[in-house]
């Protein structure tokens, strides 16, 4: 039988808060969606300013991570290396830069999506969260 790590309650709360800590300490106003391994939300924190579409972004960019194993970024750039099929994927809002798994042993644990300001900012303040639990 295999075993696999998973996100626990404080370890959601430290990325929550890490990656609130990022995006505040620069002035970005953003949602911060954190999913279990299979893309189910274990946590969703929406900073004040930030748009409401932004949850649901978040949530996709966090789910997308988790069925795709990889970080979103590499989604949205076959996208626009021409990978049109990519159009028509289920997860489409996940797509776009900002949805980062979290990896444990070479395992997905869970995944972190971010949403509100600019993809390379997105996913600064997702490994942000992320880095709290790693060090």
């Amino acid at each position: 039988m295999q075993q696999k790590p998973v996100l626990t309650l404080d370890d959601v709360n430290a990325i929550l808060d890490a990656a609130q800590q990022e995006a505040e300490a620069n002035g970005w106003a953003v949602t911060i969606a954190v999913a279990d391994d299979g893309g189910h939300l274990l946590g969703l924190r929406r900073l004040d300013g930030c748009p409401a579409m932004a949850s649901y972004i978040a949530s996709e960019k966090a789910r997308a991570a988790a069925l795709g194993r990889r970080e979103t970024q590499a989604f949205e750039e076959m996208i626009n290396g021409g990978r049109a099929a990519f159009l028509s994927a289920p997860v489409l809002q996940g797509m776009l830069t900002g949805g980062v798994p979290v990896l444990v042993d070479g395992q997905v644990a869970g995944t972190v999506g971010i949403s509100g300001v600019k993809p390379d900012q997105d996913a600064q303040i997702a490994k942000a969260g992320i880095q709290a639990i790693s060090a």
